[in-house]
């Protein structure tokens, strides 16, 4: 195997998350014992914001009406795609029910969780997207309370095109707030939302790191880290465009990896000769963020065939996969480690960032090698059943005595007896 590294990044600092983890370590535990109040305190301390908590319905509908229409069809255009995909998926959820042996009949169970808790992430961006894939899911999973929450700007609030994609996808109440008191208020259940039993929705490193610390309790989506981008492109892939796809990536964050695979040196030396360029584009902050991602983040890797561009991208595991090569079918089948996969130069992340259907809220940090993104699965626990005949039960009794007794459970043994005396 024959892999050349044409730019490499720099080693991340082990101890860079110690900092963030005791933060939220204080915080989650002085909102524990503040409820409310403390949550009020970290809203006006951390976002500036003193006005009320609860988004009343007057103001849902106020910040509606001040969405320009072009914007409402635009994430009306995307709700559509996302709620479409996410009905999709639910149909290939199906309960079902098998006689295991004569008499002894089991099944499965698709039940909705019953209150989801989505986090909509603010700051550098509004992350308009975000409120449609967590709460539209959702809502297609047949979650009967959901209560999302997006960090607040200074007397204006969580902006207008947020609150218009939370009210379109079909949050029941919507709070005033961001960051680790948002998490902590939806978990507990405060300011009248019902405690959430999944918490779900991209944050900071602060947001990662609360639901982290509250996942058993209370279930969460995944554990996620800085959003990641890897393209594999071939020789008939365009420098400019695939040069472009990971720039745009790289305006993420400063700590956004962005990968190029290439089986071809002059496509991946003219990749790096556009990139600074098209950086410097950009406008501010996006052009800083984006150049710090390039200069310490970005790697461009050089292989000699698509076998070995395939081993490689599967060991990244990458949150968002890109492929501008021939045979897009061949990559389809061999390819096995991502959470999102676009085939083709037609495509890009961005569409599925924010319109094309599937969920963006994906397995960062390499979490791909062993789950998937959000989907209506994740809303949905699959349960199961079984009942049985009295003469089932005689034989399943019999061997799961015996079996008990071997293991030295003599309890399991007498209890699986006792229902030979009611067989015929």
């Amino acid at each position: 195997m024959t892999i050349t590294y044409l730019k490499q990044a720099a080693p991340r600092p082990a101890s860079e998350s110690n900092d963030i983890r005791d933060t939220v370590q204080v915080m989650l535990a002085n909102i524990a014992r503040g409820g409310e109040e403390a949550v009020r305190d970290y809203a006006r301390r951390l976002d500036g914001w003193t006005g009320e908590i609860v988004l009343s319905d007057a103001e849902r509908r106020a910040a509606c009406e001040r969405v320009p229409e072009e914007v409402q069809d635009d994430i009306r255009f995307a709700h559509a795609n996302i709620r479409r995909f996410a009905e999709a998926q639910k149909a290939t959820i199906t309960d079902c029910e098998v006689e295991v042996i004569p008499g002894l009949i089991a099944g499965q169970k698709q039940i909705p969780v019953s209150a989801a808790g989505c986090y909509v992430p603010g700051g550098r961006y509004s992350h308009i997207a975000s409120a449609l894939m967590t709460i539209t899911t959702a809502k297609v999973a047949g979650v009967r309370h959901i209560t999302a929450v997006s960090p607040t700007r200074p007397e204006t609030g969580i902006p207008d095109a947020i609150i218009f994609a939370m009210d379109l996808a079909g949050a029941d109440l919507i709070l005033n707030l961001g960051g680790v008191q948002g998490i902590a208020a939806m978990a507990q259940g405060l300011f009248g939302a019902r405690p959430a039993d999944i918490l779900v929705g991209p944050g900071n490193a602060f947001v990662a790191e609360a639901k982290r610390m509250l996942f058993g309790p209370v279930g969460i989506d995944m554990f996620a880290g800085p959003t990641d981008s890897l393209v594999i492109a071939d020789h008939t892939a365009a420098a400019e465009t695939v040069a472009w796809d990971l720039v745009s990536q790289a305006e993420h964050g400063a700590d956004s990896p962005v990968w190029l695979i290439a089986t071809d040196r002059a496509l991946a030396e003219e990749v790096l000769a556009h990139a600074d360029a098209l950086i410097s584009s950009l406008p501010e902050p996006n052009a800083s963020t984006a150049r710090i991602s390039w200069a310490e983040r970005a790697e461009v890797i050089l292989c000699d065939t698509r076998e070995e561009a395939v081993e490689v991208s599967d060991r990244y595991a990458p949150e968002h996969l890109q492929v501008q090569a021939e045979d897009l079918d061949w990559w389809l089948e061999n390819l096995g480690s991502y959470g999102s996969l676009f085939l083709g130069r037609e495509t890009t992340v961005p569409f599925g960032d924010k319109t094309s259907g599937p969920n963006h809220v994906l397995p960062t940090g390499g979490a791909a090698r062993y789950t998937g993104g959000l989907s209506v699965h994740k809303f949905t626990k699959t349960v199961t059943w079984q009942r049985c005949t009295a003469e089932a039960a005689d034989e399943l009794a019999r061997r799961t005595a015996r079996i008990s007794r071997m293991e030295g459970m003599e309890g399991h043994a007498r209890a699986a007896e006792l229902r030979r005396k009611i067989a015929p």
